[in-house]
């Protein structure tokens, strides 16, 4: 006797998908060149590396360094402005049935807000807008807009005001010592929801020439290693915020791997390290995930969200 298809369908505030995963921000690229090898129709949503109002051309190489249970980077945040993105990358995306989050970052509130200005002409090609607000602020350089509620809410508001009604996600970092403050001025300041977790910072060092391995010095801690931290920040966030649509990101390689972030309080899965490795990772991931749960006897993947039994965590 045949087994009974999942459900794989989800619901991400006001967002339907037809599945749990997302490709993260940063790792799918900005227009087709990872699209064409992963059909992006096959997934959730993709999330389009995180675009300023202007072209930047990132941090000095090496920017990508591999290292026990995944990767550092300091990339920089390299792109071609949004004005460039929206005439020249987005119709490629838009073609090929992706369901399309584009994310923004600026080094002022106000480049945030001109951002998001600058993509309200696309909203109908766009079915939610991420924030990503754990990225340089040039008001005060030594820290992230996502270290503190302020200047987090700040930005947050600045993109709502300026996408005339579309969801709004806050991309949020880890790299604090409790997230649930941060999360709570995100959601006050009127977004939809959080993308948990960007990357933990960390540092490689080349003994041999007595100097970091990346050239920006530091980095940014992605893939397997970072899980158990992007796992127990979900779990946190939706349990102080119960009913908030999350996108947990952060060393997802396996169906396995998805179920367990649902688990968490995630209403989606974002993949984005696994992309390197292999780009039809997603797609794998998303199969993966229904078959785990056909094994499981579970009839539906949104039942998976927010199911864990504590166990006194």
């Amino acid at each position: 006797m045949r087994a009974r298809a999942v459900d794989t369908r989800v619901r991400v505030g006001p967002l339907e998908l037809p599945n749990p995963i997302v490709a993260a921000s940063g790792t799918f690229g900005h227009g087709d060149e990872v699209a064409r090898l992963c059909d992006p129709s096959a997934l959730g949503a993709v999330t389009v590396k995180s675009l300023a109002p202007y072209e930047w051309a990132g941090n000095p190489a090496p920017r990508l360094h591999m290292t026990t249970g995944g990767m550092l980077n300091s990339v920089g945040l390299d792109g071609p402005g949004v004005e460039h993105w929206v005439e020249h990358e987005l119709p490629a995306l838009r073609d090929l049935g992706a369901r399309v989050i584009a994310s923004v970052w600026g080094r002022t509130v106000d480049d945030f807000a001109l951002a998001a200005k600058m993509l309200h002409p696309t909203r109908a090609d766009l079915i939610a807008v991420e924030v990503n607000v754990s990225c340089p602020n040039l008001e005060d350089r030594s820290r992230m807009f996502a270290h503190a509620p302020e200047p987090t809410a700040a930005a947050v508001t600045a993109v709502v005001d300026a996408v005339g009604g579309l969801p709004v996600f806050a991309k949020l970092s880890p790299n604090v010592a409790d997230l649930s403050d941060v999360a709570g001025a995100a959601l006050a300041a009127g977004a939809t929801g959080l993308t948990l977790v960007n990357t933990v910072l960390g540092l490689l060092v080349d003994a041999e020439r007595r100097r970091p391995v990346l050239g920006a010095g530091g980095g940014g801690l992605s893939g397997p290693a970072i899980k158990p931290v992007a796992l127990r920040v979900v779990h946190d966030v939706a349990r102080a915020y119960p009913g908030t649509p999350i996108i947990g990101t952060g060393g997802i390689t396996s169906g396995t791997d998805a179920a367990e972030m649902l688990l968490a309080g995630a209403s989606a899965v974002g993949v984005g390290t696994a992309t390197f490795r292999d780009p039809r990772s997603p797609i794998r991931i998303a199969r993966d995930l229904a078959r785990w749960c056909a094994r499981h006897r579970v009839a539906r993947v949104a039942e998976l969200v927010g199911a864990l039994e504590d166990g006194g965590a």
